[in-house]
């Protein structure tokens, strides 16, 4: 029998029993990420006692969403084993284009918004349609995108290069904190407490369903264990939140985006298809899946992602210029995704690595800043440890064809 199925028989050994199962077989999951971060946490909080704060931890809330986003999309990508290099500019364009259209041309924000959208979408499904259709790498196809969207951005900007948002729409939307009772205490909780629920919800569901289809399932114990120590981490956020202003209305608008795209990739046809195709194209193929209207839309989803992520980003700081297509907002995002857990070779990840990612990031990024420490010393840490993520994740891969897993 496989042993999976005795976890549930053998109580506490059992679990204990599966954990190391997986650790030898390589599946770390987003064990090396967590033990990382709360690694970092405690360095930071023993050189500045300031670090572990209410003031930082609204900073990072802040900050991270921007970044989160270009990440969340590329997730998708590197599910197949590719890569988009071209979400910088297309963040930069997006932030362009909806200054042009609300500040120069005096069209509704929310009608911008989604003018907006949809073109990061036709970007994405452009370049994934040459990609898929023609045969060009991804590579170059995102290449070529990544020079080309960001000459149109210039163009747009014109010689200013830097185009100021008023107080419109997308500052409240981004730079808010309205969302829940406009900051008031009870609005943290109030998500905190949507958040638990919703967790519940999925679990009972879950194994009502397992049961009624004779499979095994998770004891109602291990559910409620898992819903507790959710509610300790979320209602212990939303204190240290409510000590500074309370839940960001971004980071909001991020965590419900990243339950939508976890329930697409885990609960739906089309999610399996994206790992399938990640995992074996020829295979894929033979199963009837239109291999290239998966690649299509998951670069359409990219390109929305980007322009999101832009909007952020120009939103925090109320203006739309050359800054928003840094290319370091590409290496970060990528890094953001990859030191999260998601594998570079396709086929393993979960959108979940975008937060955990971005967080590692924005966490050394901020502790490094209160050190005093200058942006070439953070770019060498985060280099160090996107290489370390890497090397975890090739070690993964070796172990588990060892062991017949992969």
């Amino acid at each position: 029998m496989d042993p999976r199925l005795l976890v549930r028989q053998e109580g506490l050994r059992g679990y204990f029993d599966e954990f190391r199962r997986k650790v030898r077989g390589g599946e770390l999951g987003s064990i090396p990420v967590v033990v990382g971060l709360i690694i970092i946490w405690v360095i930071f909080t023993v050189k500045d006692s300031k670090y572990f704060s209410a003031a930082n931890a609204e900073y990072i809330s802040y900050y991270m969403v921007g970044l989160g986003l270009l990440s969340v999309g590329l997730v998708f990508v590197l599910l197949l084993g590719e890569i988009d290099l071209s979400v910088g500019s297309v963040s930069g364009l997006a932030a362009a284009l909806f200054a042009v259209l609300s500040v120069n041309h005096g069209i509704n924000p929310w009608v911008a918004v989604l003018l907006t959208l949809l073109a990061g979408m036709a970007i994405g499904a452009l370049q994934g349609w040459i990609f898929a259709r023609i045969g060009v790498p991804a590579f170059v196809v995102t290449l070529a995108g990544f020079l080309a969207w960001q000459g149109v951005m210039l163009w747009l900007l014109g010689s200013t290069g830097t185009i100021n948002l008023p107080d419109t729409a997308l500052n409240h939307l981004f730079s808010g904190n309205s969302f829940f009772l406009n900051g008031d205490v009870a609005g943290a909780y109030l998500l905190a407490g949507l958040a638990v629920l919703m967790m519940a919800v999925s679990l009972f569901g879950q194994q009502r369903r397992r049961k009624a289809a004779g499979v095994p399932y998770r004891p109602t114990s291990e559910l409620l264990l898992r819903t507790g120590m959710l509610a300790v981490a979320v209602f212990l956020v939303a204190w240290v939140l409510n000590r500074a202003s309370g839940v960001p209305n971004a980071m909001v608008i991020f965590l419900v985006l990243l339950v939508i795209c976890d329930f697409v990739l885990r609960r739906t046809r089309y999610g399996r298809q994206i790992f399938a195709v990640g995992g074996n194209i020829e295979a894929s193929r033979r199963a009837g899946i239109s291999v290239p209207m998966v690649r299509t839309t998951v670069y359409a989803i990219s390109g929305t992602f980007a322009a999101l992520g832009g909007l952020a980003i120009a939103g925090t700081t109320s203006a739309a210029g050359q800054a928003g297509a840094d290319p370091n907002n590409l290496m970060m995002a990528i890094a953001a995704a990859v030191i999260g857990g998601t594998s570079l070779f396709g086929g393993r990840g979960r959108v979940w690595s975008a937060l955990l990612g971005i967080l590692v990031i924005e966490s050394i990024n901020s502790g490094l800043y209160m050190l005093g420490l200058t942006l070439d010393i953070q770019y060498m840490i985060t280099g160090g440890v996107l290489l370390a993520a890497v090397i975890v994740d090739s070690l993964s891969r070796r172990t588990q064809k060892s062991s017949g897993r992969a």
